[in-house]
């Protein structure tokens, strides 16, 4: 019988995988900064609130790409603003240039440079010609936007939406690491967030063999010399990933035991209960796989 099983006071390991699966979290752990991290996006906008509140004086003009042009060779630092408001994330900011096919036909280019400082004339209206052609100069001039403030940061909120995959992931660690600081404060333990084998020694001068140079662990416990790793996960949906997981954990668990490493899988989400089978061979291998309810019951106290 499980460790775990006795801990729980369960009658069988059968009942407590049985308790494991029917307390997940089904409905998520959805939490308020999940959908919009709006510190991320206020301070991607401030940095470029004069250059778009200098463009806002294009707005409902009728020669937009005169009144460009202009604008770029008084205030040059306008341009950067452009990407900001196409949603285009350059990876190198000294380098935004940005081709468009001319003729389908023959596939001639028309090159565009958006990471001059101090743009000439011709410059200037080839970079007033690229805002034409992607279509911001009828967005201003028609008025469909009264301001580029504003403008901006409803881009910004949703070019953040794409980390929202990310924050799901974080959102779980964040609800396990309430958990583990309230029991080292309890029981007056340290513990390491991302810990390697550098962390390990440099903090508790423990020395560890890893299976990989770049191996971090989610979470580790130090009680008295004896280390507790944590690995923590959850999956709204099903796919290969969960049964992937569950295999790399069973090896996992076993490299952590040789050392004499206690491994704690700690998972939760609706994915599981349609894929219980390969949770199940992991239940079977290891002492310890836990759920956010288990958690939220005190288990973590009575492991360590």
């Amino acid at each position: 019988m499980k460790r775990l099983t006795n801990l729980l006071n369960f009658n069988s390991d059968d009942d407590l995988f049985d308790y494991l699966i029917s307390t997940l979290k089904v409905k998520g752990i959805t939490q308020w900064d999940y959908y919009v991290k709006w510190d991320k996006v206020h301070n991607n906008i401030k940095p470029y609130e004069v250059e778009l509140n200098i463009l806002n004086v294009l707005i409902g003009k009728q020669n937009i790409k005169e009144e460009l042009t202009n604008l770029i060779l008084q205030y040059p630092k306008v341009v950067n603003v452009i990407p900001l408001l196409l949603a285009i994330r350059f990876k190198n900011k000294k380098e935004q240039k940005i081709n468009i096919v001319s003729n389908i036909k023959t596939f001639e280019y028309d090159h565009f440079d958006l990471s001059i400082k101090v743009p000439n004339k011709f410059e200037a209206e080839n970079i007033a010609s690229f805002f034409m052609g992607c279509g911001l100069g009828d967005l201003v001039k028609d008025k469909k936007v009264k301001n580029l403030v504003d403008y901006a940061t409803g881009v910004e909120v949703g070019l953040d939406s794409n980390g929202r995959k990310n924050r799901g992931g974080h959102q779980m660690e964040n609800a396990v690491e309430f958990y583990i600081n309230q029991v080292c404060e309890e029981l007056n333990l340290t513990y390491l967030k991302e810990g390697t084998a550098k962390t390990i020694k440099e903090k508790w001068g423990i020395q560890i063999a890893v299976d990989k140079s770049s191996r971090r662990i989610d979470y580790v416990i130090n009680n008295n010399g004896k280390l507790y790793f944590f690995e923590v996960n959850f999956y709204n949906g099903g796919g290969s990933k969960l049964k992937s997981t569950a295999t790399e954990y069973v090896n996992m668990n076993q490299y952590w035991n040789n050392q004499n490493i206690e491994f704690i899988w700690i998972t939760d989400g609706a994915g599981w209960i349609n894929t219980q089978k390969p949770l199940r061979e992991y239940f079977d291998k290891a002492e310890y796989l836990l759920n956010l309810e288990m958690l939220k019951n005190g288990i973590l106290k009575k492991i360590i």
